[in-house]
Formats: C-alpha cells, structure tokens, sequence
C-alpha cells in the first residue's frame, strides 16, 4: 500500500499493484506532454511512410546513439542519487548531532532549567530554519513563540537564520560558563556539537546551491529530443504500425529516466520524492522536549544544589 508521510511517499516494497498503477510520484504526469509529442511524431511519420512515400532510414545510427544516450542516462540518474543520499546523510547526521547536544546540555545545564530550556528550544529552532533555508524561505517554526521575542526578531532579520540561531546557542553556553555551571572545558567540548551543525547545514547548502553543470543538461536533453523524434524513422520499415507503440515505449522510458534525475537532484524541496524535512524537524523537537521534560521535579532539586563546576579539577 501507498501513503504519504510528511513529503515522502512510503511504500511495501512487495505490493505491486499500487506501484504500477498510482500516478504520484511516478513523474507520468512531468513527461506526459513530451512523451505525447513522440507518439504523435511518431503516428505522422508512420502514416506519411505507409500513405505517401517511404520515411525509412537504417536503425544502425539510432543503435550506436542509443548505447551512448543509455550511458548519459546513467550518470545523470547516478549524480542525482549521490546529491540525494548526501542529503539525507547530511540531515541523519544534523537529528544525531542535535541529540547529543541535547543529551549533555541536559547533563551539565540541569542546575539552571531555564537556559536549560533555552538551549532546548534554539535547537529545535535551527532544525526549522535549516529546512527553510534550503527550500528558500525564512522563518523558526511554531517554536519561536516560546522564545525571546526580542532575540527572535533579531535573528529573523539576520542573512543566515541557521548561523544566527547557532550563535544564540553558544551564547547560552557562555553564560552557563559565566555562571560557574559548566567548566571552560565543556563550553569548549559543548560547542564542538554546535559547530558540526553549521557544518552539516553547510554540506546541504553545497549540494542545494551547485546544480549539475547546466552544458551537461543541454546536452543530456538535446540528444533525447534528437533520438526520440527521430526513432520512428528507423522502426516504421521493420515494424510499420507498431513503429508508434514502440516509439511511445521508448520515449516514456528514456524521459522518464531523465525526469527521475531531475526530481531528486535537489532533495530539499517539496517535490513527491524528496526528503520529508518536516518529519525530521519533528523528530528533532520531540527528541529534545522529552529530554527536556524528563528533568523531573526530584531530578531538578538535586540539580539546583550545589556541587563541583565538571571539570574544574582539571583547571
């Protein structure tokens, strides 16, 4: 059975039957109106042939091109999974590195449950405007009304959201320090986590920003339109009418492999296959609120007492 989860189409990888006939996500829709124009083509072609005068070339050409269509074909689709799979590594390890933030502020921040919060929520909010970032819009989610209204417009009027917001999480961790609650040594080892965010972010925004070389597109999309067009020639003599379903195969397929790396080129957006940002989002906010939460009452009065800065021995 198909359904749909946040962006992504999830599916059982052994039913059949929705698979081959559901129309979203197939890219049916995206090629219909130049797989049309091939069959049309094509059905000219063969009725000129059979009706007027011969229309027939030799296949061999079309036999050559096709093997180095095919090849093109691959590489294209190839370098569009790489950028996809890159995404969703890049955004595994954003969930991973939010957690472990998450887990030792929890530790080490419990004695002040308010900048404790802080740090939570600013966690939160820099998955959402990742995600926004990269689909070119702006914003914090739904988080932001639990944050300092003050410090919210002033990131919201910042270039970068993820870097600004990355900034007020290492602010937290200076005053935590400036408090006596952690040690220079855990701000430092702390903020390496708020670090490789920015880095993970960034590996997005490479692949988001640097599209496949535009020559090879051109050229890519040249050649399909040359060999489709040009196909019934070569298959109206052996086949005669069935040069138009032939014609119609072969179009749909090589197409649509083109179209399948064009929609997962770019992993960040709201297309059908794309990655479901927003239920990474979620998994981040509900990840970090339980950990917030699990600081209990008993939990929290133990934290507020007083005990040795982590570390301090080593100073």
């Amino acid at each position: 059975m198909l359904g749909i989860v946040g962006d992504m189409i999830d599916y059982h990888k052994r039913e059949w039957t929705h698979s081959l006939f559901t129309l979203r996500g197939s890219m049916v829709r995206e090629i219909s109106g130049r797989v049309s124009a091939c069959a049309t083509w094509a059905v000219a072609v063969v009725a000129v042939h059979h009706l007027i005068r011969s229309m027939a070339i030799q296949p061999t050409i079309h036999m050559l091109v096709g093997v180095a269509l095919g090849l093109l074909l691959v590489f294209r689709t190839n370098a569009s999974y790489d950028r996809y799979w890159e995404g969703r590594r890049q955004w595994g390890s954003i969930i991973n590195e939010t957690r472990n933030l998450g887990r030792a502020a929890r530790t080490f921040l419990s004695r002040d449950r308010a900048l404790l919060e802080e740090m939570m929520l600013w966690t939160i909010a820099f998955s959402q405007a990742a995600m926004n970032s990269l689909r070119g819009s702006s914003g914090l989610g739904a988080i932001a009304q639990r944050l300092p209204a003050a410090e919210v417009e002033a990131v919201l009027r910042s270039g970068n959201l993820p870097l600004a917001i990355a900034v007020q999480i290492s602010e937290r961790l200076v005053r935590a320090r400036d408090r006596g609650i952690i040690s220079d040594y855990v701000t430092i080892s702390l903020d390496q986590n708020v670090q490789l965010l920015i880095d993970y972010f960034g590996a997005c925004e490479r692949i988001h920003k640097t599209p496949l070389p535009f020559v090879y597109v051109v050229h890519l999309r040249r050649s399909l339109v040359l060999y489709c067009f040009t196909l019934p020639f070569a298959l109206v003599d052996p086949y005669g009418w069935w040069a138009i379903p032939a014609s119609l195969l072969v179009a749909y397929t090589y197409f649509g492999i083109e179209e399948i790396g064009v929609e997962i080129e770019n992993p960040f957006g709201l297309d059908d296959n794309d990655l479901p940002l927003e239920r990474f989002c979620e998994t981040i906010e509900r990840d970090l609120l339980e950990l917030c939460d699990g600081l209990g009452p008993r939990e929290a009065a133990s934290a507020n007492s007083p005990r040795p800065i982590p570390g301090a021995a080593s100073q």
